[in-house]
């Protein structure tokens, strides 16, 4: 038998494909199946964005790009940044990707290896744990807690720090949990980093957009005394309903871009170009369809908290961005991945166990509301039918 690299063996996964398999074989099978495990937008990319995709393929643009990305959509990712976050960000330093897996990889990949520390939010985006222990690291857990409305401790990650940290990953408004950090954690955070000026951070900022009842999103690039260390990912796919065009982007400090850019050239050489006119026309294009569908999703929000806090043993706060609930599920005294099963099987509803997420995520369950009200409803009630 050929032999594996060993570094194999740490490539975690990420559960809701999984869970999305098995929902589909049951629906396969003619079992009712409502899915709230998926981390996508239920809507449409919308026309314009489309029709952008179309042109630039019906005016021929088939070929390579240059590996950063085509030089106008970097700028209109500079000009929308700036826009929203008030900071001017040189175009030179945006490096249009294939989603945001990939920066979190780059960013493995450049600060990661054996010896080193990176630092994750947990329950958080599997894929930090995953691509940190791929690239050697030792994946370090920053612990987030429902009592703080699941948003970090900057104490808590500053007590974490060691001579071995090289990067801490944050994320907010955050996946699975829909906490949101408040601006008074970031300053704490950023000044005491100042105490470490080695270290890196990676701000995942991909539901930058989804924020409710007037939270403010707070970018760490308005921290200009941690922009040579700073990588921002954000991206297309779930602002603009685009998760399978898979585009992303990420800024990155200075002397730490030739680096990224070498590993895109060397990974996947530039991204499809249609799909690069379609972010452009995005970025520049109408916004009415994210102002409805955040409408959309914000109405939903209310519902499924409601109804998550009517199921006995389940207790749920209300998320502050994204399109999650993470309900506290300790009170039915079942283990998260056993509950997941039971009512995906016996239900009909498909949802994650908090442990996909992470170690901390044992007690809860991850509900995705990118689904219709009457669905999301009916799911909940079959859920307290499976549990009465």
């Amino acid at each position: 038998m050929t032999k594996l690299a060993e570094r194999l063996n740490h490539l975690g996964t990420e559960t809701a494909f999984s869970v999305l398999a098995r929902a589909n074989a049951l629906a396969a099978e003619g079992k009712s199946i409502i899915n709230l495990g998926i981390g996508q937008p239920d809507f449409r990319t919308p026309d314009n964005i489309v029709e952008a995709a179309v042109k630039a393929l019906h005016d021929g643009h088939h070929g390579y790009t240059p590996a950063n990305g085509i030089p106008a959509l970097r700028e209109a990712v500079a000009a929308n940044l700036e826009k929203r976050h008030g900071v001017a960000i040189d175009p030179g330093r945006v490096l249009v990707v294939p989603g945001g897996k990939v920066t979190m990889f780059l960013a493995m990949m450049i600060f990661g290896e054996p010896g080193a520390e990176i630092m994750f939010p947990d329950p958080g985006f599997p894929i930090y744990q995953s691509a940190i222990e791929f690239s050697g690291a030792k994946a370090v857990s920053i612990q987030l807690r429902e009592e703080n409305g699941f948003a970090f401790s900057a104490e808590e990650v500053l007590a974490g720090i060691t001579e071995r940290t090289r990067l801490i990953i944050v994320n907010s408004p955050a996946n699975p949990t829909g906490g949101v950090v408040p601006r008074a954690e970031f300053d704490k955070l950023v000044a005491g980093l100042q105490a470490w000026p080695d270290v890196a951070i990676m701000s995942d900022e991909i539901y930058s957009e989804m924020l409710y009842d007037g939270r403010e999103h707070v970018s760490l690039l308005q921290y200009p005394e941690i922009a040579d260390r700073l990588i921002l990912l954000d991206g297309w796919s779930k602002t603009y309903a685009m998760t399978g065009w898979r585009l992303g982007y990420s800024v990155w400090p200075k002397d730490v871009f030739p680096h990224a850019e070498k590993l895109c050239v060397n990974i996947h050489s530039c991204v499809n170009a249609a799909a690069q006119f379609a972010g452009l026309e995005a970025l520049t294009g109408p916004q009415d369809a994210v102002s409805e569908m955040l409408t959309a999703f914000d109405a939903r929000r209310k519902v499924i908290v409601k109804e998550l806090n009517d199921v006995p043993g389940f207790r749920c706060i209300e998320p502050g961005g994204a399109f999650y609930a993470f309900p506290n599920i300790v009170g039915t005294g079942m283990k998260a991945q056993a509950l997941q099963e039971k009512l995906l099987e016996e239900a009909g509803v498909a949802v994650i166990a908090g442990t996909s997420f992470g170690g901390f995520g044992e007690g809860y369950l991850r509900f995705s509301y990118a689904n219709s009200t009457e669905n999301i409803i009916e799911a909940i009630a079959r859920i307290r039918k499976c549990l009465a």
